[in-house]
C-alpha cells in the first residue's frame, strides 16, 4: 500500500493557525503512524517578503487604527474589489506550489488559515489533482474567503459557523462540527490543588489567570496594574507571551507587589494553569477560547480586536461562558463580583465545558484518513 503523504498548512510562525496544526500534527502521528507528516508556512512558503510586510501592516492596523480592521474584516465590498488581487496571488502560487507537491506529494493537505486554503483548491482545480483538501476554521466565525470550490471538507467550531457557512452556500455535508483543534493535553483531568502547590500559591485565595495568546497582546500591564489596586486578595498568573516589554516589567513588578505574581513569557503548561485558575483575564483568540472551553475556564474579556475576535466574543456571551468588561477601570470590581458568585463561576464553567471540543485535533485525523 502507498504510504500517506500529509501536508499541513498555516500562516506565521506564532499564531494560533500555527499551534492549531502542530495539534493536529500530534494527532495525525499517533492515528496514522505509518503516513509522511510535513507542516509549512503557506503564505510565507510562496510569498516571504509580502507575508513580512502584511504581518507588519496587519500589526500596525490593529494596535493603532482598529476600526480601519474592523471594516475591511469580511466586508463584502472588500470582498468583491479583492477579488483579481486573490486570483493573482493564487494562479502566481502556481510554481512553488507544483515543486512543493513533486517534493512532497501529499494525498490530503489540510489547512488552518485561509489563504493556503485557497491557493491550494485553485491549484488543485486547475491541475486536477485528486488531493483531499481540508480547511479548519480557529474562529468561531466563518468569513467569505474560506469558501472555494476545490476544498473537500470544512471543520468549523460550532452549529452556530455551520449554519454561517451553510447560509453562505457551502453544502451541509462538506461541515464537520469538530472543534478548534488544540493539543491533547487539555483533555486531561488535572486537580487544581495539586497544581496550586507546586506552582506556591495559596490554596485558598482566588487565582487568576492573565494572557494575550502567543503575542502578549493586550492591555496586560494595565490589567495587572488594576487587579493589584482592587480590594480582591487573589492571585495572579500571567503569560506573556513574545511580548518582551511585558515579561521584563513584570519581573521587576513581582517580587514587590502586594499580591503573588506568577508570570512567565512561554510556556508548555497551559493546560495545568488553567486548571489552577478560577477564572481567566484575556483577548478572546480562537485557540485560546478552545483552550478554556476545553478546561472549563471561565472568561473575562478585554480588548478584544475587530473582526474574529470580536466575533469570538459575541459568541462566549451568548452562551454565558464570558463577561466582556469594556473599560479597564471597571476590571477589578467586575472580578471582584465574579469571584464572590461561586454559583455564577460555576455556570459560567458548564457552559464553557458544554460547549468546548477537547478531541478536535483526534476527529480531524480521523476525517483525513477516512477521506482518502
Amino acid at each position: 500500500m502507498k504510504k500517506r503523504k500529509i501536508l499541513l498548512m498555516y500562516i506565521s510562525k506564532v499564531s494560533g493557525h500555527r499551534q492549531a496544526t502542530v495539534a493536529i500534527s500530534k494527532s495525525l502521528k499517533r492515528l496514522i503512524p505509518d503516513a509522511d507528516v510535513m507542516s509549512i508556512n503557506g503564505f510565507g512558503y510562496n510569498y516571504p517578503i509580502l507575508e513580512n510586510v502584511i504581518n507588519a501592516t496587519y500589526m500596525g492596523i490593529i494596535r493603532h487604527s482598529p476600526r480601519v480592521w474592523d471594516y475591511l474584516y469580511d466586508n463584502p465590498k472588500v470582498v468583491k474589489r479583492s477579488a483579481n488581487l486573490r486570483r493573482f496571488l493564487n494562479k502566481s502560487s502556481h510554481k512553488k506550489l507544483e515543486k512543493l507537491f513533486k517534493d512532497f506529494p501529499a494525498d490530503t493537505v489540510i489547512c488552518s488559515q485561509a489563504f493556503p486554503c485557497a491557493m491550494v483548491a485553485d491549484y488543485k482545480m486547475t491541475k486536477g489533482l485528486n488531493t483531499k483538501l481540508i480547511g479548519v476554521l480557529t474562529d468561531w466565525a466563518p468569513h467569505t474567503y474560506w469558501i472555494n470550490e476545490g476544498v473537500d471538507m470544512y471543520v468549523v467550531p460550532s452549529e452556530d459557523s455551520k449554519a454561517r457557512f451553510i447560509k453562505k452556500g457551502v453544502p451541509a455535508e462538506k461541515i464537520k462540527v469538530f472543534g478548534i483543534p488544540i493539543r491533547n493535553t487539555f483533555s486531561e483531568d488535572v486537580d487544581k490543588v495539586s497544581v496550586r502547590k507546586d506552582l506556591g500559591l495559596a490554596l485558598d485565595v482566588p487565582t487568576v489567570l492573565i494572557m494575550g495568546g502567543g503575542q502578549g497582546l493586550g492591555k496586560l500591564k494595565d490589567v495587572v496594574k488594576a487587579l493589584l489596586a482592587g480590594p480582591s486578595s487573589l492571585q495572579m498568573i500571567v503569560i506573556a507571551g513574545a511580548n518582551q516589554k511585558l515579561f521584563k516589567w513584570l519581573k521587576k513588578t513581582a517580587p514587590k507587589a502586594s499580591k503573588k505574581i506568577l508570570y512567565y513569557d512561554y510556556t508548555n503548561n497551559v493546560h495545568e494553569l488553567m486548571a489552577g485558575a478560577d477564572l481567566i483575564v484575556t483577548k478572546p483568540g480562537g485557540m485560546t477560547t478552545s483552550e478554556c472551553l476545553a478546561k472549563g475556564l471561565p472568561m473575562v474579556i478585554i480588548n478584544p480586536l475587530p473582526g474574529q475576535e470580536a466575533r469570538n466574543t459575541d459568541f462566549l456571551l451568548e452562551h454565558g461562558i464570558a463577561i466582556h468588561v469594556h473599560d479597564i477601570e471597571d476590571l477589578a470590581e467586575e472580578v471582584e463580583l465574579l469571584l464572590r458568585s461561586p454559583e455564577r463561576l460555576k455556570t459560567m464553567a458548564q457552559a464553557a465545558r458544554e460547549n468546548g471540543k477537547p478531541d478536535a485535533s483526534d476527529n480531524i485525523a480521523k476525517l483525513a484518513k477516512e477521506l482518502v
